[in-house]
């Protein structure tokens, strides 16, 4: 692993790192933050998974999220959105290939052999980070923005126990009823819409639904609102009978200035979580 950088902020240290993934196939570059608190021994962590068209970078410079994990004591790991580099498969669409890579392990060519995001984060960066920095594998929590909301739930739910809470932002939650959703899974996972349903969380939340906590937050000025399906999970939530919550923000749209307004709810929702 490569230290890329390393900045002071609220106290604790915002690094970005580089590792050769076995997973991919390919250098991954992340970014953790860890509070003050680390210095002492391991903190709890909360996983922020990102969307279309972002790295690692987005939601680590424009979510202020830092500020209320300092203050709360807990990390936040910012892993990129795909595998990425000149042999790596891509499309001239900004939401399929490079960018997009739906948290999900391709079967498809040309996305096979690096398009293998679901073991990457669920399997791969987690070994590495809790054997290299002081984080309590003990206390996970998980959110994330569009299509990073939708790998937050969808792998929330299929590993039950590991996350203490899971949140959202506007996430995408019906992706195989969608054109955010349809189209990928056709591309990266072949024609038969079997083995699309563990990637959708309003189908895993009919099925299974989270053992803990969730909170999902959406803005009603969304303008990809439609391709998100928000009704679609809060009406499977309420026939499951499932604890937490699908809020309608009015006015927000989508982008980080969103993010950014509930990122001190979200994170102090996690944890409560993970110190409860």
């Amino acid at each position: 692993m490569k230290t890329v950088s390393e900045n002071r902020a609220f106290g604790g240290v915002q690094g970005v790192y580089s590792h050769a993934s076995a997973a991919t196939g390919t250098e991954m570059t992340f970014g953790l933050f860890l509070p003050e608190g680390a210095e002492d021994g391991p903190v709890p962590l909360v996983w922020f998974l990102s969307g279309l068209t972002c790295t690692h970078e987005n939601a680590m410079v424009k979510s202020n999220a830092q500020r209320w994990a300092a203050e709360a004591g807990v990390g936040v790991v910012f892993p990129d959105t795909s595998p990425r580099g000149d042999g790596v498969a891509n499309d001239a669409a900004f939401d399929l290939g490079q960018g997009a890579g739906f948290y999900v392990n391709a079967t498809q060519k040309p996305w096979a052999p690096h398009f293998r995001m679901w073991d990457y984060v669920t399997d791969e960066l987690p070994r590495l980070l809790f054997s290299a920095f002081p984080l309590a594998e003990e206390a996970q929590a998980i959110t994330g923005h569009s299509m990073g909301g939708h790998g937050a739930l969808t792998i929330a739910m299929s590993f039950p126990g590991r996350f203490k809470s899971v949140s959202a932002f506007a996430p995408i939650c019906h992706p195989t009823a969608g054109d955010w959703g349809r189209k990928q899974f056709a591309a990266y996972l072949g024609r038969d819409e079997a083995t699309w349903a563990g990637h959708d969380a309003t189908l895993l939340m009919r099925k299974r639904g989270f053992d803990g906590p969730i909170l999902v937050d959406q803005g009603t000025s969304d303008q990809f609102i439609d391709l998100l399906k928000p009704e679609a999970l809060a009406e499977a939530m309420a026939a499951r009978r499932q604890g937490g919550a699908v809020r309608l923000q009015k006015g927000y749209d989508h982008s980080y200035f969103f993010v950014s307004t509930f990122m001190e709810e979200h994170i102090g929702f996690h944890a409560k979580a993970l110190y409860g």
